[in-house]
């Protein structure tokens, strides 16, 4: 299948197919995920909204998710990349089995941009953040469970210990060399 690139205005070609920004908590997936929404002139969704009611429960007591919790999220994400139409959405996408996943179901394409950074940077920014129910106690859980996809098809890699519009603007120039 050929992929067509799609030129911007300012000559920077846009990822045809659809965007997942992911990493662990507390690695800004919601505000680059906006921001590459915006840029490309996809919509947005918050993979989060789409957790069952359980999941979110369950994060905020500061229990850590199973396979089995996140079966039907990743589920309802998948059914929004089906669309023919490229959204990009923010999901932690942890493991490769639920990238795989994620994959499978958006026929036009799927490219992960995988935000990263140190633990410091990480905790620090979890702490500072105000009206999120993911604790900062469960990034520990989270780094556990985090499959580095770096080195996977389509997926780039960003360092978080930069300013949003830097972190945005790697990820877009990476984007359009896919």
């Amino acid at each position: 299948m050929s992929v067509e690139y799609k030129s911007e205005p300012n000559g920077l070609r846009r990822f045809p197919g659809s965007i997942v920004v992911m990493g662990v908590s507390g690695s800004g997936k919601s505000s680059v995920g906006e921001a590459i929404a915006k840029a490309c002139g996809y919509p947005f969704l918050e993979g989060d909204a789409l957790h069952p009611a359980e999941n979110i429960r369950k994060m905020s007591e500061g229990v850590p998710l199973t396979d089995d919790d996140r079966w039907p999220w990743l589920d309802a994400i998948g059914e929004r990349l089906a669309s023919r139409e490229p959204v990009v959405v923010s999901c932690s996408a942890l493991r490769r089995i639920y990238r795989d996943k994620l994959r499978e179901s958006a026929p036009r394409g799927l490219a992960f941009v995988f935000l990263y950074g140190s633990e410091a940077v990480l905790s620090e920014r979890m702490q500072h953040r105000t009206g999120h129910f993911m604790p900062s106690s469960l990034l520990q859980t989270q780094l556990a469970t985090l499959e580095d996809p770096r080195g996977e098809a389509k997926t780039i890699a960003v360092d978080v210990a930069h300013p949003l519009a830097e972190i945005v603007s790697e990820a877009l120039e990476s984007l359009a060399r896919l």
